[in-house]
C-alpha cells in the first residue's frame, strides 16, 4: 500500500489529476497545516511535467470556496428555492434508503435512475461500488452518451480504438491538422510539441468555426459550418481519389470497404462541398494539396465535430483520410483520437455484480424521462459526478421534471450546483485531493494513482464509502473502505499495471508511450484491418449520408457551445463571476442592430438566453458561440446554451447534438438588466441554509 499522506507531515505530495481532459497530469500539491496551499505540475509524467492549466492551479478556490458542500442537507421548502436544513449523515442516509426501498417495492427497481458521467472520475470513483449497488437493486441503466459517444462509435468500428500518435511525436510531423479541437482550452500539453514542429518547418491547419488561439497561428484556418465536417472530409477524400493520391497497395493489404467508401465520396465535388460547409472551394483544395504531399502528417481529431446529427460519420470520414494516403508507419504519422482504450482495462474484473437486463435510459433524454410518462415512472433520481441541469440538452424540460413533488432527488456533489437546488437530499462529496482513485489520460499515455493529500473538508465522504453504506442499508451489499476498493480495483489490472500504480508511477500502456501506428499497434478489429465501411454500422442504412442543416427561416443561426478555458465541462462554473458573452460575427450583428456589449436575447422554440454580445470576427458568419459548462448564474435569465440544445440523438451512437441548436438573436431594447441581477440565479450559499 502507498503511504497515506493524510497521516504524514510531507509539505509536497505527488498525485495526479483525473479531471475530464486528455492530459492526465501529474501533480505536486503543497500542504501546510492540513490545507492545500498550492497545486503545481508533478514529475511523474514527463509530457505534463512542465506546467499545468490555470483551472487546476486555482483548485483551492473550488476546494475551499463559498459553494463547497460541508455536510448533508435535507430540503426545507418548495423545490427550486434552494432552502435546506443541515442533517446528519445518519438521517440523510436513512431517508435515502427508505425512499429507494419504497420506490423499488411499489414500482420496481427501474423506477430508480442513477444519473452520472465519469469524465472527471477514475476507475475507483466511477462504476465500481456504485455500479454494484445499481446492479444489485435492478435500477434503470444509463446510456452515458452526453460526450464521446459518436467519436467512440466511429473509432471502435473503424480501428477497434487503435492507440494514436503520442503528443511527443507531433514534433516529428511536417503537417498537423487539428480538427474540432482547441488545445488552448483542453489538452494544453500538446501545444509545446506543436510549437516544436512549427519551429522545425511543419505546416499547421486548424478546422474550427472559431478563430481559436491555435487557429490564429495556423498556416491555414478553415472555419467550417457546424455539422458539415462530414461533407468536408468526404470532399477531401474524393479529391485524393481523383488525383490518384491514394495508396491502393496499402488499402488492399490493410483495409476493407475501400470501394464502398469511394462510391460514397463521388457526389462531393469541391464546389458542392464549399456551398454546404461555407468554405471557399480553393481553401479545401489547398488542404488537399497539403495532405496529399506532406509527410509525416497527423490529424488531431477532437470532439467538436461529433456534437451534431452527423457526428459518427463525420469522425469516420476524418479517420479514413490517414488510411487513404497511408500516413502511418512513422513517428508523427497517422491520427490521434482518444487513447483511453490503450491499456485494455476491463472494469468487469472488479465489479461484484453482473450487468442486468433492465431498461436503458439515454442521458440526453433526461427531460423527457422526468416527465413521468415512462412505465414505470422514475420516482428516485440519484445524481452524482454530474451537474445534470446545466450539462444535458433541453434544459427547461429537465427543470420542469426536477420540480415534480413526487420525484425524490438525491444530489451527491462537491459544491452547491444548479442541480442541488432541486434536490430533496444533498450529500457532500470529496474532491480528488481528498480520496483515492486510479486515473488514465486519454491523450497523454499515463495511468496514475490519485492520492488524498488532505483530510476531507467538512463532512465530505468518498463515493465508494457512500455507495457501500447504501448497499448495506438496502441489504444488497457490504460497506467497504476506500483503501479496500483501491486494492480490489488494482487487483483487476494486469500485474505490471497494478505494480506501477501502487508504486505511484505513471504507468504506460502495453504498446508503450510513443507507439507508431501500423507498426507498434494495429487495428483492434476482428481481422486487424481498417474498416472504411463498417458493416456493423451499415445495417442502419447507407453510411456517409449527410443529413441537412436543421436551420430554418425563423432560426437561421447555428449556436455552438465549445469547451472553455474557465471550466472542465461544468466543473468550476461556480467560479465564473461575469455575465456570459455571446460571440457573434460583425455581419450578423449589423444585420440585427447589435453592437459590442449589448444585452441580447438568443432564442428558439425551446429556450431563451439573455446575455451580453461580443461582436468579433473570430466566429464564422452564421454561427454563434456560448461557452460550454455555464451555470445559470452566468446569464441574466438563468438559462444557458443547453436550454436551446435539442434532445435529438445522433443516429449511430445516441450521442448529444448540442451543435444542432438553431436560433435567432435580437437586441433587448431598454434592457433593465445589470450585473446584480445575476444573483437572482446563484444557488443558495451555505450561510442561507437554516
Amino acid at each position: 500500500m502507498p503511504a497515506n499522506p493524510r497521516r504524514r507531515s510531507a509539505t509536497v505530495v505527488e498525485t495526479a489529476c483525473p479531471l475530464d481532459c486528455p492530459d492526465g497530469c501529474s501533480l505536486a500539491v503543497s500542504v501546510e497545516e492540513g490545507r492545500v496551499v498550492k497545486v503545481d505540475a508533478g514529475p511523474a509524467s514527463p509530457s505534463t511535467g512542465m506546467f499545468i492549466c490555470g483551472k487546476v492551479r486555482r483548485f483551492t478556490d473550488h476546494l475551499y470556496g463559498e459553494h463547497r458542500l460541508l455536510y448533508p442537507e435535507i430540503r426545507d421548502g418548495a423545490k427550486g428555492l434552494g432552502r435546506f436544513r443541515r442533517a446528519t449523515w445518519e438521517e440523510a442516509m436513512a431517508l435515502i434508503a427508505e425512499r429507494m426501498q419504497a420506490a423499488r417495492d411499489e414500482f420496481g427497481g427501474e423506477s430508480i435512475l442513477p444519473y452520472s458521467y465519469g469524465g472527471s472520475n477514475g476507475l475507483i470513483t466511477h462504476l465500481s461500488t456504485d455500479a454494484d449497488l445499481w446492479r444489485a437493486l435492478g435500477t434503470s441503466r444509463l446510456a452515458r452518451t452526453v460526450c464521446a459517444a459518436p467519436t467512440g462509435t466511429a473509432a471502435q468500428a473503424m480501428y477497434g480504438k487503435m492507440p494514436g500518435v503520442a503528443y511527443e511525436d507531433y514534433a516529428n510531423a511536417r503537417l498537423i491538422v487539428v480538427w474540432g479541437a482547441n488545445p488552448s482550452a483542453s489538452g494544453i500539453h500538446i501545444v509545446p510539441f506543436l510549437k516544436q514542429a512549427r519551429e522545425a518547418g511543419a505546416t499547421l491547419v486548424v478546422i474550427d468555426p472559431r478563430a481559436t488561439p491555435l487557429a490564429r497561428q495556423a498556416d491555414l484556418h478553415l472555419p467550417v459550418r457546424p455539422g458539415t465536417d462530414l461533407v468536408l472530409a468526404l470532399a477531401m477524400a474524393r479529391e485524393l481519389f481523383v488525383r490518384d493520391a491514394v495508396d491502393h497497395t496499402f488499402l488492399a493489404a490493410h483495409a476493407s470497404g475501400a470501394e464502398q467508401f469511394r462510391a460514397r465520396t463521388e457526389p462531393w465535388t469541391l464546389d458542392r462541398a464549399g456551398a454546404i460547409t461555407a468554405l471557399p472551394p480553393a481553401a479545401i483544395a489547398k488542404l488537399v494539396d497539403l495532405y496529399a504531399t506532406m509527410r509525416p502528417s497527423v490529424v488531431r481529431c477532437g470532439w467538436g465535430l461529433e456534437r451534431n446529427r452527423n457526428g459518427t460519420e463525420a469522425v469516420m470520414a476524418v479517420l479514413a483520410l490517414p488510411a487513404l494516403v497511408n500516413a502511418f508507419g512513422v513517428p508523427g504519422g497517422g491520427y490521434t483520437m482518444s487513447n483511453s482504450a490503450a491499456w485494455g482495462i476491463d472494469g468487469e474484473r472488479w465489479r461484484r455484480e453482473p450487468e442486468t437486463a433492465t431498461r436503458i435510459v439515454n442521458m440526453n433524454r433526461l427531460g423527457e424521462v422526468l416527465a413521468g410518462t415512462m412505465t414505470p415512472p422514475v420516482k428516485v433520481l440519484f445524481v452524482y459526478n454530474n451537474n445534470a441541469l446545466v450539462t444535458s440538452p433541453d434544459q427547461n424540460r429537465i427543470q420542469k421534471g426536477l420540480e415534480r413533488e413526487d420525484l425524490f432527488t438525491v444530489v451527491f456533489d462537491q459544491v452547491r450546483t444548479d442541480t442541488t437546488r432541486y434536490a430533496d437530499v444533498i450529500l457532500p462529496a470529496t474532491t480528488f485531493l481528498e480520496h483515492y482513485d486510479i486515473a488514465r489520460g486519454y491523450g497523454n499515455y499515463a495511468l496514475q494513482l490519485v492520492k488524498p493529500v488532505i483530510e476531507p473538508v467538512g463532512e465530505a465522504r468518498p463515493n465508494v464509502v457512500v455507495f457501500g453504506e447504501l448497499a448495506a442499508r438496502l441489504g444488497v451489499g457490504t460497506e467497504e473502505d476506500e483503501t479496500d476498493t483501491l486494492l480490489r480495483v488494482a487487483a483487476g489490472l494486469s500485474e505490471p499495471m497494478a505494480a506501477g500504480v501502487m508504486e505511484q508511477r505513471a504507468v504506460p500502456p502495453p504498446c508503450g508511450v510513443r507507439p507508431v501506428q501500423m507498426v507498434d499497434v494495429l487495428p483492434r478489429t476482428s481481422d486487424a484491418k481498417i474498416h472504411l465501411y463498417p458493416e456493423s454500422l451499415a445495417k442502419a442504412g447507407l453510411l456517409y449520408s449527410y443529413e441537412a442543416d436543421p436551420a430554418s427561416a425563423l432560426y437561421p443561426l447555428a449556436l455552438i457551445s465549445p469547451a472553455s478555458e474557465k471550466t472542465v465541462s461544468s466543473t468550476f462554473g461556480q467560479l465564473r463571476r461575469n455575465v456570459a458573452r455571446l460571440q457573434i460575427h460583425p455581419d450578423d450583428a449589423e444585420l440585427r442592430g447589435i453592437t459590442e456589449g449589448d444585452t441580447v436575447r438568443v432564442f428558439n422554440a425551446i429556450g431563451d438566453v439573455h446575455c451580453l454580445a461580443h461582436v468579433t470576427s473570430d466566429i464564422a458568419r452564421g454561427v454563434l458561440s456560448l461557452p460550454k459548462g455555464l451555470w445559470r448564474q452566468s446569464t441574466f435569465n438563468g438559462e444557458t446554451a443547453n436550454a436551446l440544445a435539442p434532445a435529438t440523438l445522433e443516429r449511430h451512437s445516441g450521442g448529444a447534438c448540442f451543435n444542432d441548436a438553431r436560433v435567432e438573436v435580437a437586441k433587448i431594447v431598454g434592457a433593465a438588466f445589470g450585473i446584480a441581477d445575476v444573483s437572482l440565479f446563484v444557488p443558495a450559499r451555505p450561510d442561507e441554509v437554516h
